[in-house]
């Protein structure tokens, strides 16, 4: 994920060069990740129960039941499962975003591994920081082919929900471009419980 101190100074830039700023949310991120090593799963109850229903010529065979009578099902991920206590869904995500990126000729910062650059419209820089599948994008021009390009190659299974404005919302904090030439950062404070900001 990017560092605190390489956002904010791209937020520094953005207002000091007036540019043009779009933040999205890569949604199921983690579905467009191959695993690279084999990695199993257990699911327990409800959901080993559904999951023979789904498929029950392929999943009936391995299900077992434990003392107390629960049904468990040993899975093999073939893609990377978020949340599941492993940075190596977060890596594998990385590489992804960040291969692409050089593919489409950015350069990564060799001070900070979630921050990319590359030179387009009119001679000037575009810049892309990244806290896993969350992006703040910024160039002087609007950047609408970058968004279509993104969408196309990590939007497949799910649109790209993307903002785009002079106040924005990126991870806890308000982003607010409204005073030209200065920027002000309003920080909310996210309840871990309901996603509700205060």
């Amino acid at each position: 994920m990017v560092s605190l101190e390489a956002m904010m100074m791209s937020c520094c830039i953005d207002a000091k060069e007036g540019r043009y700023i779009v933040v999205t949310d890569i949604s199921g991120s983690f579905l467009h990740t191959d695993m690279n090593e084999c990695f199993h799963m257990i699911m327990e109850g409800t959901i080993a129960e559904h999951t023979v229903r789904l498929e029950p010529t392929i999943y009936q065979k391995c299900i077992w039941h434990d003392k107390k009578g629960k049904p468990m099902l040993y899975v093999l991920l073939k893609r990377a499962l978020h949340g599941y206590g492993t940075l190596q869904v977060e890596l594998l995500f990385w590489k992804l975003l960040s291969d692409t990126l050089v593919g489409w000729g950015f350069t990564l910062n060799s001070y900070d591994q979630c921050v990319a650059n590359k030179i387009i419209i009119n001679g000037k820089q575009c810049t892309i920081v990244w806290h896993a599948d969350d992006l703040k994008i910024s160039h002087v021009d609007i950047m609408e082919g970058i968004i279509k390009s993104l969408n196309k190659k990590l939007g497949k299974e799910s649109p790209l929900m993307t903002m785009r404005g002079k106040v924005l919302e990126y991870l806890v904090l308000t982003l607010d471009y409204t005073k030209k030439g200065q920027k002000e950062f309003n920080i909310q404070i996210c309840e871990e419980t309901g996603g509700e900001c205060t």
